[in-house]
């Protein structure tokens, strides 16, 4: 007797394949655009506006793994360039899907330590404490999201 009404495993299918429904071409020139004007940005010294532009429309799936790369590492440099005094105030500044999207990407990072400084992640996560302002909730729909950065 079974005591479920719906298939899950049939229904779980078409959430598999969460990828981005852009061509690679469209997500790469969006890629180069976004992380010239990070660079811009932390040139003139504008870290929380630099922080801001690297996490949006990260883009998604399997099938755009270098893309990703190249993202990760440029929110990584804007995380990077922040001075611990500006840290509180970017984080506070963040929405709560901004906020989700920042944990995702310290995760991404603090995943590959030799890529990436873990110390500067673990800042931004442990001593100012993102969560703080997002919330557990962030966390943990961070960990379970199938769109991965």
């Amino acid at each position: 007797m079974a005591f479920r009404k719906t298939n899950v495993d049939i229904e779980e299918e078409e959430f598999l394949d969460a990828s981005d429904s852009r061509s690679y071409e469209e997500l790469e020139a969006l890629l180069n655009a976004r992380t010239a004007d990070v660079r811009n940005k932390l040139s003139m010294g504008n870290v929380a506006a630099a922080v801001l532009r690297s996490i949006e429309d990260p883009p998604f799936g399997r099938d755009f793994q270098d893309l990703k790369d190249r993202n990760a590492q440029a929110v990584i440099e804007a995380l990077q360039a922040a001075k611990l005094s500006d840290i509180p105030s970017i984080v506070k500044s963040l929405s709560s899907e901004q906020s989700d999207i920042l944990m995702k990407f310290v995760y991404r990072g603090m995943a590959s330590p030799d890529q990436f400084n873990s110390a500067i992640l673990l800042i931004w996560h442990e001593k100012y404490k993102i969560f703080e302002e997002a919330g557990l909730g962030s966390i943990v729909r961070v960990l379970t999201d199938r769109q991965t950065v």
